[in-house]
């Protein structure tokens, strides 16, 4: 049996050309145009997957519309002497009507009477003043290994000297030194305070108890009061005179 044309219109439809130096990431752009009616199922393969980056590899493209797909060729070493075997093919199909929830399971189920594809070579062009390209494995040498063009007695001579970074930090040393220093005298201080604060309150309450004791102390300091001593006994002849005395004043008094 005859295969299907394809129905897509691929650009360019014969082969992707990338455009060196190769120590980059070189992209070649596919335009596939859909001018049929229907929807159409497209898949993009290579026979070099780890050498190409696809995007996007697959979809569907709606009638008389086109989709842009871009082909990354990572970085590796040009040789020219060596014979470039790399292939795409553009894969299709005709998308079934309705909604379709899995593309994956659409391209397992197809049969290869539904398929139609078209292949594409892969060519290297490299610019006529780039003919002298260094490989990539070199130029990553070349950045990763540290250069160093100084005598190595120049080096020594010019690390002597202490750095701005080396007094910075001699400076900050000293002045934490210090920092902690006054710490330890504002702690000590503080506990001189305290100290001094407890004193005061001790003889606070030392002088308020001598305060509330001193009016006792005092009342039992003070000698009780002595009784009134009695009257001692007088002669008969003592009480006959004040008697008369008295008499003579009230009778002054009366008369």
């Amino acid at each position: 049996m005859a295969k299907t044309e394809q129905v897509l219109k691929l650009e360019p439809d014969s082969e992707l050309r990338f455009r060196g130096p190769f120590t980059d990431v070189v992209t070649a752009d596919l335009r596939l145009v859909n001018p049929s009616e229907k929807r159409v199922c497209f898949k993009v393969k290579t026979t070099a997957p780890k050498r190409y980056c696809v995007r996007p590899n697959s979809g569907i493209i709606e009638p008389n519309q086109s989709v842009g797909v871009a082909v990354m060729l990572q970085p590796f070493d040009y040789d020219p002497q060596e014979k470039n075997k790399h292939k795409f093919m553009v894969q299709t199909m005709f998308a079934p009507d309705g909604p379709i929830e899995s593309q994956e399971q659409l391209w397992k189920e197809a049969t290869p009477d539904n398929l139609m594809d078209s292949k594409l070579k892969c060519v290297f062009e490299m610019p006529a003043d780039s003919s002298n390209q260094v490989p990539v494995s070199k130029v990553k040498e070349t950045e990763e290994k540290p250069q160093s063009s100084k005598p190595t007695k120049q080096v020594q001579l010019e690390s002597t000297p202490p750095t701005y970074a080396s007094i910075i930090d001699s400076e900050s040393g000293k002045r934490d030194d210090e920092l902690q220093r006054l710490q330890a005298e504002v702690k000590k201080l503080s506990e001189d305070n305290a100290k001094l604060r407890d004193s005061e309150v001790r003889l606070r309450k030392v002088a308020i108890s001598d305060t509330l004791s001193t009016p006792s102390t005092a009342a039992a300091s003070i000698p009780p009061t002595s009784a009134p001593q009695a009257v001692p006994n007088l002669p008969p002849i003592v009480y006959l005179i004040i008697a008369f005395i008295l008499g003579l004043l009230i009778g002054k008094y009366i008369f």
